[in-house]
């Protein structure tokens, strides 16, 4: 018989851990990592190519943790874009 996974389990919060972003129990993978894959066109089996620890099940709980928080994840995502070019154009010109 197989058992059945309470997929609120997946996905963890641990602060000092990814920086206390949600992140996939038992990876160093946010659900940041993912959405980004994702919205760059990737297909959550093309994900799985890219990141074979993880699963099927593991890839889309992360995306349904993305579209339960979204605006808040977007809004993460679109400060740390803003922080990179900001680092890239103050260090980067120094290379």
């Amino acid at each position: 018989m197989q058992t059945l996974t309470d997929i609120s389990t997946l996905i963890v919060r641990t602060p000092g851990i990814c920086g206390g972003r949600p992140r996939i129990d038992g990876h160093r993978i946010t659900v940041h990592n993912i959405v980004i894959d994702f919205n760059a066109g990737r297909k959550p089996e093309e994900i799985i190519d890219e990141r074979p620890q993880l699963t099927l099940a593991q890839i889309y709980s992360a995306l349904a943790y993305y579209y339960a928080n979204k605006e808040v994840i977007d809004t993460e995502i679109r400060s740390d874009i803003e922080e990179y070019d900001r680092l890239e154009a103050e260090y980067g010109a120094k290379l």
